[in-house]
């Protein structure tokens, strides 16, 4: 009836003017309509801006900055609630509360990202808290690390009655919801409880993914106890940190995901009025209507044209940058990682992780272009290189040769596996690039290299004294058994050696090198290959001469290791002048004769204790032996390292292999070539997988 009215009364000119506005009215309402019903209002709740300010002659600061706050927005309209990225020496990233959907998600992240460099205009570090997302950048590297700096708290200013003063229920509340949160891929959790009668509390956790959980525990964990110092009288609070952030109420805050409302019930057609006498003004209202209604349907299908091209562009695009991108996985094809837009995202059936993706001028610059000065040392993957990152972060640089025949499949596995492994005694990966034909694993930089460098350095091993040298036995024992029974996953090393054992600066064991690792599923016991890879001296007989290994294969190349670590000579390039034995050779025959103190390194034989070096040699005779049903498991080994009280079998004599030439002893193999002497058959066989 409104538009009746107005249509008899308008002109042409101001039907028309009248059916523009008619329809901006209905497009912005329809456009409001939608955002109502996807999203959520956008809540500001703190920044931070730190103490570095920017320098305002540094023009390429801002660029830089633009460019990655247009990167975090871009993702979030993608359906990522978690995102991290670098421009040129800039780190930032966003993180949106587990519970917002996508359009609340994308709104508050572009909201975060034009208003952060308003509030800190001359800072090179910011973060900025929303209720539905928090944003932060600096010029200071921070992914991966647990960043409790700065803290704000905010809570409701009314105290509990005094029969809610020992809110137990909340405590109980909110440490199951951190326990909870640390077993999900997104570090987050939320839900409430029910305590006194009536009394219903609600409470959130998250952690930013860049960290893992155990960085995450430890980051609640603080927050949880500077929250009871700040709000114990409280009825609601929160605690905002740049790694995490935990929040507790009286009332409801979680969104629940939108519900669109039901279409409402036809209505009845109504009579049609009967035309006005105003010399055809009815007509005009018919044609107007219908030319409103026309126009309408017209632009609709324009809008909808438009939106499904831009929708099918973007899509193929996607599309495009999916099938450049490179997918890591294995033959099961249960776990892969993608390397695309400047991020890594680890994934499997249960799990993702990610890391951070390093462009090729930072490594360029941390290592001098690969400057020989900065070269470690070279190893079947390729050389390695120190470097140092501008925020003064160490890093050690894996760099794959072009002429490895370690090629793109182990470079993929290395970062598959350990990506999602933690443990003390196993290097961290920080991350990698795949730019310019160049593929570089990036690593936390080890002060003291790898083993080999002291253990067969004369001017060296002395450093490595008995308690060291028992010290790095344990530790490499505890991270092979974390590999074979306590992680997520079975992993085979499958070329365990003094190499690719790496010494931080308080000489602590980290095992390297998963290049060559495999999984296994379930309950496997052993698998077979025709690709047989690792390093002469080290390798099982089972696995060099029939493909056919499994975790007492890892435990048969720790008995070599152990009898490395005792002797100071490698088990390759050992041979007694009389004799012509291989280190493992000599090891039974002199233990067999009673004479195994023969056999520890002579910077040792001082001041080691006898009897305990010759319960060692025990043991890693028991690790060498043939048969590997009779060799003990890492958790076996582990608990005999630890207690001399246990009883240890004869064991029986180890093959002796003594694989190629001294002069190749350190290399690896990809062919499994090898002679082989065994006790009882001196003839030599020799055999290709």
């Amino acid at each position: 009836m409104l538009m009746d009215q107005f249509s008899v009364k308008l002109s042409l000119g101001g039907s028309m003017f009248f059916i523009q506005k008619a329809f901006l009215f209905l497009l912005f309402a329809g456009c409001a309509l939608m955002s109502s019903i996807n999203s959520q209002p956008i809540t500001y709740n703190r920044h931070y801006c730190g103490d570095q300010p920017n320098n305002s002659s540094d023009a390429s600061f801002e660029s830089n900055l633009t460019v990655l706050l247009g990167s975090l927005s871009s993702k979030a309209s993608q359906s990522i609630s978690f995102y991290n990225n670098t421009s040129n020496g800039i780190y930032g990233l966003f993180l949106c509360r587990g519970d917002v959907n996508t359009s609340t998600c994308q709104s508050c992240v572009s909201y975060a990202a034009q208003n952060i460099t308003s509030l800190c205009p001359s800072n090179t570090t910011a973060i900025i808290w929303f209720d539905q997302c928090m944003l932060r950048y600096s010029n200071t590297n921070f992914f991966g690390v647990k960043d409790l700096s700065h803290m704000e708290f905010m809570w409701n200013v009314e105290n509990r009655t005094l029969s809610q003063q020992t809110d137990f229920g909340g405590q109980a509340l909110m440490n199951g919801l951190i326990q909870g949160a640390l077993g999900t891929e997104m570090l987050y959790k939320a839900g409430s409880s029910s305590g006194q009668p009536g009394h219903v509390t609600y409470g959130l956790v998250q952690c930013t993914r860049d960290i893992n959980s155990t960085s995450c525990g430890d980051c609640f964990q603080q927050l949880m106890t500077e929250a009871n110092r700040c709000c114990q009288a409280k009825i609601g609070w929160r605690v905002l940190a740049p790694s995490c952030n935990i929040r507790y109420e009286n009332y409801s805050f979680i969104q629940q995901p939108p519900v669109l409302p039901p279409a409402p019930p036809p209505q009845p057609v109504a009579a049609t009025p009967p035309p006005l006498p105003d010399n055809g003004g009815g007509n005009n209202t018919t044609k107007i209507v219908s030319i409103t209604v026309s126009s309408i349907a017209v632009v609709a299908a324009l809008l909808g044209f438009w939106y499904y091209s831009s929708f099918c562009r973007r899509r193929r695009r996607e599309e495009e940058e999916i099938s450049q991108a490179i997918m890591l996985g294995n033959r099961e094809g249960s776990q892969s990682i993608d390397f695309m837009d400047g991020s890594i995202h680890a994934r499997n059936q249960d799990n993702s992780g990610e890391m951070h993706y390093f462009n090729l001028r930072t490594i360029q610059a941390a290592t001098n272009n690969f400057s020989d000065v900065n070269k470690l040392g070279e190893g079947g993957f390729g050389p390695v290189y120190k470097g140092k990152l501008i925020d003064g972060k160490e890093i050690a640089v894996k760099r794959l040769s072009i002429e490895s025949k370690q090629g793109l499949e182990e470079f993929k596995n290395e970062v598959l596996l350990i990506v999602k492994l933690q443990h003390k005694h196993l290097v961290r990966l920080l991350g990698c690039c795949l730019e310019g034909g160049e593929k570089l694993l990036v690593y936390e930089y080890m002060a003291n290299t790898s083993l080999d460098a002291f253990l067969f350095d004369p001017a060296k091993s002395g450093i490595l004294d008995w308690a060291k040298r028992t010290s790095i036995l344990n530790g490499i024992a505890r991270g092979l058994l974390y590999l074979h029974e306590d992680s997520r996953l079975k992993i085979i090393h499958r070329d365990m050696k003094a190499s690719n054992v790496l010494l931080d600066d308080e000489m602590n064991p980290k095992i390297s090198d998963f290049g060559t690792a495999r999984i296994f599923e379930g309950n496997q016991i052993e698998a077979n290959t025709n690709r047989v890879v690792g390093t002469y001296g080290y390798m099982a007989p089972e696995y060099a001469m029939e493909g056919q290994f499994s975790v007492k294969s890892d435990v048969y190349s720790f008995g070599v290791l152990m009898l490395e670590i005792i002797s100071g000579k490698k088990n390759m390039g050992f041979y007694h002048p009389e004799h012509a034995e291989s280190l493992l050779s000599t090891a039974w025959r002199l233990w067999n004769e009673g004479k195994g103190v023969e056999l520890i390194d002579q910077t040792l034989v001082d001041t080691c204790p006898g009897s305990e070096a010759l319960r060692l040699i025990h043991i890693a005779l028991l690790c060498v032996q043939e048969d590997p049903s009779e060799r003990p498991t890492m958790s076996m080994v582990v608990l005999m390292l630890g207690s001399s009280s246990i009883n240890l079998p004869r064991p029986l004599a180890p093959p002796f292999s003594v694989g190629r030439p001294p002069i190749l002893s350190d290399q690896s193999t990809t062919s499994g070539a090898m002679i082989r002497f065994s006790a009882s058959d001196q003839s030599s066989t020799s055999a290709s997988t």
